[in-house]
């Protein structure tokens, strides 16, 4: 189907990809947890943005230029850790209140929109991902129409995804506001993933 080989496989490989957790699951759950659904779907068009940067990017043949420049490619892979690293100590140190009454300070959809962005964007692995993802389910005389449409497959069954997490998210975030402790817990547990998360990269970089 669209001249995609094993079009099944195909569909199912970016399943598992999404259900995978990442820098960019941490930064929607936590977007929607802050600010409710529009939050989390400023932060969900923010990362598909930048994947689809990587994707068009990856397909104009930008990692090409990325491997053979080692030190451009280590440099953003640096930056990217530092970042994660730098969202997950500000929720460590964030001080919560044990009085549920207070509601977190209203942001608008494009300030969670940017943030996920700069998540996406900072984890220039995923370009070289989509580089050795595509040609699995091509051949060699595929016309680029099809390119075009993996790049369509894995933007809507990454929206889809991502706007079911938003929504699970919602109303588990709404539970948690009554209950300090717990919205202490999942605070902390979020900053220890990302400062994971950024420790991770940068140990790869080695």
């Amino acid at each position: 189907m669209f001249d995609i080989q094993n079009y099944y496989s195909f569909l199912l490989a970016i399943l598992v990809f999404q259900l995978i957790p990442g820098p960019g699951t941490i930064a929607i759950l936590n977007a929607t947890a802050r600010n409710g659904i529009g939050a989390g779907m400023g932060a969900v068009t923010g990362t598909l943005l930048g994947d689809l940067t990587y994707m068009i990017a990856a397909v104009a043949g930008l990692a090409a230029v990325m491997k053979a420049n080692p030190m451009l490619f280590h440099g953003l892979q640096w930056f990217g850790a530092a970042y994660l690293c730098w969202m997950g100590i500000r929720l460590l140190r964030a001080r919560i209140s044990s009085v549920p009454a207070a509601p977190e300070p209203e942001k608008t959809a494009r300030v969670y929109l940017r943030q996920g962005l700069a998540v996406s964007l900072t984890n220039p692995k995923v370009i070289l991902f989509f580089v050795a993802f595509f040609p699995l389910f091509l051949r060699p005389d595929s016309p680029p129409v099809t390119l075009a449409a993996m790049m369509v497959h894995v933007t809507l069954i990454s929206f889809l995804y991502q706007a079911g997490l938003v929504l699970a998210g919602n109303v588990i975030a709404r539970r948690l506001k009554a209950l300090p402790f717990a919205r202490k817990v999942a605070t902390r547990l979020a900053g220890v993933a990302l400062v994971g998360f950024g420790i991770r990269l940068a140990a790869s970089n080695r």
